[in-house]
């Protein structure tokens, strides 16, 4: 592990030091080239882009997957790992349904109109589960549970194979816990592009959700707006904040858990003395290693003056996971506006929020915790509005409305509105 203890200064210039020295934001992918091949060649590009980067060993003649695999799968599938995976579908179908809005909501203006206002689930979701170096089936159930409780009524999953042509087998029996509808072996900015505008074999969804790399990130930012997405998911991050009370080895055991999901992991820690991080510093190294699985990632350590201060570079920096592992930074956790999860006391380890707590960990990274939310229900439902008026209502609105729309140089909807109004 490569640690670095920063000095202490202003929230907004250590955290634009933390990231300037994790080096985010210096690295750029350029997905135009495999936008336009998946639109001109279809799932041509996508058999060939898979086969050149994924199913290196066993080229695939068709990336659609049937769904009697993935039952195969789930019947294959270790009884303890079943048993896990459905506790987290279920616990995370808990936490969402709870997250539901109760309704339609009529409002009762005092001009005599109504506007009546609720949600709709959309009509098809496409949720990415990344490959590569790893296979996350608790990512299928923490997409899938979620866009199944908002409602979502086509469900499709997309996911890289692995050198032999299979998606991985824990990864197909999440599908089939989930019940999704369809199910794809591709993965990369390919598999976004066929999401979002469709393929011979792949009806375009509505909303995209997973984590991905950088290639996977810069084609939902290319392809936002077309579809929703829901954050920009990469890299996994961690803060803590910790003080003398907290056993260091839990600490670093959250830090290096982090750790395992590549050397880009972002990983900082705050601590309320020199003394306190000397002693994680020391316990990280011995556990990065004792365990072959860590990465060598980086770690950002400092000390802050307070937790009050603490709270204020987390706000600053706004971090995919935060735990707040001392009884001091915890209690502060209503000052929390950024963070993706935060997790509270030194029992509360971000790796079961990876898993089975119910919390979703499909979250916002790379600081866009400043403007997006954990992945919920909001996430694959869109809000609805009705207006009715009667001719009284018109009559009243009527007049505001044409001051506003010639003050707007839009004189006919004014002549729309006065026309109403004279109505019996």
């Amino acid at each position: 592990m490569r640690i670095r203890r920063l000095q202490w200064a202003a929230p907004e210039d250590l955290s634009a030091g933390i990231r300037e020295w994790f080096g985010i934001g210096l690295d750029s992918v350029d997905v135009s080239a495999i936008a336009k091949a998946v639109a001109d060649e279809g799932d041509a590009a996508l058999v060939r882009l898979t086969n050149e980067f994924d199913a290196t060993a066993q080229p695939l003649e068709t990336v659609a997957v049937s769904l009697d695999e993935a039952d195969v799968a789930l019947d294959a599938l270790d009884e303890e790992v079943e048993a896990a995976l459905t506790l987290a579908f279920e616990n995370v179908s808990a936490v969402a349904s709870a997250q539901l809005d109760e309704g339609e909501r009529t409002v009762e203006l005092p001009q005599g109109q109504t506007v009546t206002v609720g949600e709709v689930p959309v009509a098809a979701a496409g949720i990415y589960a990344p490959g590569g170096r790893a296979s996350y089936p608790s990512t299928v159930v923490m997409g899938c549970a979620t866009a199944r409780v908002a409602g979502v009524k086509r469900l499709v999953l997309v996911a890289p194979p692995g050198p032999d042509g299979k998606i991985n087998g824990a990864t197909l029996a999440a599908a089939s816990i989930c019940g999704v509808d369809e199910i794809y072996a591709v993965g990369g900015a390919q598999a976004i592009f066929a999401l979002a505008r469709g393929t011979e074999s792949i009806q375009p969804v509505d909303v995209i959700a997973g984590p991905g790399n950088d290639w996977v990130q810069a084609a939902k930012k290319a392809v936002f707006g077309e579809v929703a997405i829901d954050s920009l998911a990469g890299p996994s991050d961690l803060m803590v904040v910790l003080d003398e009370t907290v056993d260091p080895e839990l600490a670093a055991l959250d830090l290096c858990a982090q750790a395992e999901h590549g050397e880009e992991s972002l990983l900082v820690a705050i601590g309320t003395s020199e003394d306190v991080l000397d002693r994680l510093e020391a316990e990280v190294n011995r556990v990065s290693a004792e365990e072959p699985s860590v990465f060598d990632c980086r770690l950002a350590t400092v000390v802050a003056p307070n937790s009050g201060v603490a709270i204020d570079l987390v706000n600053q920096f706004a971090p995919e996971h935060l735990q707040l592992m001392d009884d001091g930074s915890a209690a502060l956790a209503g000052r929390v506006r950024t963070a993706g999860c935060v997790f509270l006391g030194p029992a509360s380890a971000t790796a079961f929020g990876d898993y089975v707590a119910g919390s979703n960990h499909i979250l916002p990274t790379d600081g866009t915790g400043r403007s997006f939310g954990p992945l919920s229900p909001a996430t694959f439902r869109r809000r609805t509005a009705q207006v009715s008026l009667d001719a009284e209502a018109a009559r009243k609105l009527a007049g505001p409305l044409d001051a506003l729309a010639r003050a707007e140089g839009l004189p006919v909807h004014g002549k729309s509105a006065k026309r109403r109004a004279e109505d019996e």
